[in-house]
């Protein structure tokens, strides 16, 4: 299994990194992979472009777009392609940005669970956000006893499954 780790990096004062880097050994735990957006810079950028499209973002519009376009095909494709379910955090910084909106509507349209964490109150939350989520949890331990759960019967079946074959 491999989690896509979605929530604000643009808007977000410490760039999303604590919150991933805090779930990421609960998920290598359960035997799932992940991909960490915010701890992965490179991407597919040539170095010149990781180095400069923040400031090309005033500087040179056009040659930010192009940047910015690589970076959002880079992400669409790891969830599309590579992906089995989301985590989203979303708090106060998530809302600024469209990026963790754009990950989310894809998610839901090629059928990927999405497993919000909500930062903020529900009522607070896009309704578009809301519906695209598979499950809504209020905090971090609430989505790791889901997952754990979810496990269980995941292990049983691929247990039973191999025994068949034996």
């Amino acid at each position: 299994m491999r989690a896509y780790l979605s929530g604000a990096i643009e808007y977000a004062p410490d760039h999303g990194r604590p919150w991933r880097a805090a779930l990421m050994p609960f998920l290598e735990s359960l035997g799932h992979d992940f991909y960490d957006p915010a701890h992965d810079e490179k991407k597919n950028l040539t170095d010149e472009e990781r180095a400069n499209f923040r400031a090309w973002k005033t500087a040179d519009l056009p040659r930010f777009q192009q940047t910015i376009r690589k970076i959002i095909a880079w992400d669409l494709e790891w969830i599309a392609d590579r992906t089995d379910y989301i985590i989203c955090f979303w708090d106060e910084h998530a809302g600024k940005g469209a990026g963790t909106q754009g990950e989310l509507t894809l998610a839901y349209h090629l059928g990927i669970p999405v497993y919000l964490v909500t930062g903020v109150p529900v009522e607070r939350i896009s309704g578009w956000i809301l519906g695209c989520s598979t499950e809504i949890f209020s905090s971090f331990e609430e989505l790791q006893s889901f997952l754990v759960a979810q496990r269980a019967p995941l292990a049983a079946t691929n247990a039973n499954s191999q025994a068949a074959t034996d």
